[in-house]
């Protein structure tokens, strides 16, 4: 398969997924029933941005040419991916990285998303069967080449003892913060109130901590916030409001909230389900040397860094966790 026919494999894919095929159809609404976090607007959301962000002709294009990816392997490599499942389709880009540099794929999809995952490459395989010898998935990943594995500080020794004799990259938890400095527009906050709240807060990308210099007003930010006053109805993000709620009332602990969203000054970057940890700074400049060497940090949004509303439409370039799996994938 050359490296063209991979590129169009998956230009077409791009264009099926932003279609209202009934078969797509009905696999959405069957991952949202076995996985009630991936409502229908999230869903659609990141179905949109593989598509308008991966899954084009040129941009793909530009991007094999820039790792020089040839045409056929000569010697492709057996690559276990093992995907998370905290987001819908979080481990395309992982399985795309691996079919467009030529190697195969065994994958083991997160049993949180794999309704959506297997039925893309069934269509795939619909278009070319071929696909059929370059991308399986498995439950147990044995005998691969190389490994890019996906999970949580607890799972990331698991697969460090397991495949950490073989070529590998390994992730482990990572969140996203913003650093403000009370000059946001509205519009800056509810593009910012976005990328707190995108699939619930579930994903590396999201902001789940940010930082303001002392005095600010957190009036307007709760006032964007309630942008989602809406997931109230949705059974598990109010049960994590509730109990998180009366977890701070209990310790007696300092908040804000706007009814659907919980703000409270925490040390920590990563914040649960409906709440946001804030700290007060005195210099940004400061703040952003200590975070730059923090790896727990995916993605800064604020003035000078992603802009406001963007930390959820990564580029193919936009490696989880910093490393660049197109470059280790090529140079395998």
């Amino acid at each position: 398969m050359t490296l063209q026919t991979r590129i169009r494999l998956f230009t077409r894919l791009g264009e099926y997924i932003l279609q209202d095929n009934a078969d797509w159809q009905d696999c959405k609404e069957r991952a949202y029933r076995e996985n009630p976090w991936f409502i229908t607007e999230f869903i659609e959301l990141s179905v949109k941005k593989i598509a308008e962000n991966f899954l084009q002709e040129k941009a793909l294009t530009d991007w094999a040419l820039a790792y020089s990816v040839p045409d056929c392997p000569n010697q492709p490599k057996n690559i276990g991916i093992v995907m998370a499942g905290n987001i819908p389709l979080v481990g395309f880009h992982d399985l795309l990285c691996s079919f467009i540099s030529g190697h195969k794929t065994t994958a083991k999809a997160s049993s949180k998303d794999s309704v959506l995952m297997k039925h893309l490459v069934k269509k795939l395989a619909e278009w070319n069967p071929t696909v059929l010898d370059k991308i399986v998935f498995a439950d147990n990943l044995k005998g691969c080449d190389a490994y890019i594995a996906t999970g949580s500080n607890n799972t990331s020794r698991y697969f460090e003892y397991y495949f950490g004799k073989y070529p590998n990259i390994i992730r482990k938890n990572r969140s996203s913060v913003a650093i403000l400095d009370g000059t946001e527009t509205p519009v800056a906050l509810l593009a910012l109130a976005d990328d707190i709240q995108f699939y619930f807060g579930l994903g590396c990308r999201n902001i789940t901590k940010i930082f303001v210099p002392q005095g600010y007003d957190f009036i307007p930010l709760l006032d964007a916030l309630r942008k989602y006053e809406h997931f109230m109805d949705f059974h598990k993000y109010k049960h994590n409001y509730d109990y998180h709620l009366a977890i701070l009332i209990m310790s007696n602990r300092y908040y804000m909230n706007n009814d659907s969203t919980i703000l409270t000054e925490n040390i920590a970057v990563f914040s649960p389900v409906s709440q946001v940890h804030y700290a007060f700074y005195s210099d940004a400049k400061t703040v952003l040397n200590e975070l730059a060497s923090n790896e727990e940090v995916q993605c800064i949004v604020g003035h000078g860094q992603v802009p406001f509303g963007m930390a959820q439409s990564p580029s193919l370039t936009d490696y989880a966790d910093g490393i660049d799996t197109m470059a280790f994938l090529t140079n395998l």
